[in-house]
């Protein structure tokens, strides 16, 4: 079954919505940059708010790793997933610090961009068009013959196109937030769609 990523909630009424649909991960924004971030007390609360049985992603850009591992250990996230140039050398001093998840995020724009994210370190990769969050997806199609590992697609993904995202390519996981987003917050009802488009098409996958 394709994982479930709603990412970018900042809101009770978000977490409210996101514990109705129980999808497989939820995400806290922690760049300072982006207009989806979430103070660390402020995502605390929301964690609170949240269904215990969802893990909640909290996504960076080259934070300080002890910042990261502060946030894992206390309990905020459940994983870290690194949006900038965290390199192998980050993600080691990461370990060090902390034992949780790690999910490093690759820009794919070119085949040469998938190697290293075969080879990275991290327990589990993210292939993207960029910076996410932007609404902008990437050539599907460099992904046809990536087989190395499993991987959270993102960049660009929504309810009409998750069904066709899961055929080409059946990812481990979709991870979406501009895409259920209406006027810049996140909408429930393209939460509950997103969620329905990725079962359904899950099911009809299965049915032999």
């Amino acid at each position: 079954m394709t994982k479930i990523k709603l990412c970018g909630l900042t809101r009770p009424e978000d977490i409210e919505a996101a514990n109705a649909l129980v999808p497989d991960f939820v995400g806290f924004v922690f760049a300072e940059k982006s207009r989806r971030y979430v103070a660390p007390e402020i995502a605390a609360e929301l964690r609170e708010r949240l269904n215990p049985e969802i893990p909640a992603a909290g996504v960076f850009v080259d934070a300080p790793p002890e910042r990261v591992a502060e946030l894992l250990e206390k309990g905020t996230i459940q994983i870290a997933q690194l949006h900038g140039q965290e390199d192998e050398a980050y993600i080691r001093a990461l370990r060090r610090l902390t034992d949780r998840t790690i999910w490093k995020a690759f820009k794919i724009t070119a085949p040469g961009d998938l190697a290293a994210a075969a080879a990275s370190s991290a327990d589990l990769v993210l292939l993207d068009n960029g910076p996410g969050g932007t609404g902008e997806s990437f050539d599907w199609a460099l992904l046809r013959d990536f087989h190395a590992r499993p991987y959270v697609l993102a960049g660009g993904l929504n309810p009409e196109n998750a069904a066709a995202a899961i055929a080409a390519l059946h990812p481990f996981g979709l991870d979406v937030s501009s895409g259920i987003e209406t006027a810049g917050r996140k909408d429930p009802g393209k939460m509950e769609k997103f969620v329905r488009a990725v079962r359904e098409a899950d099911s009809q996958e299965a049915t032999p």
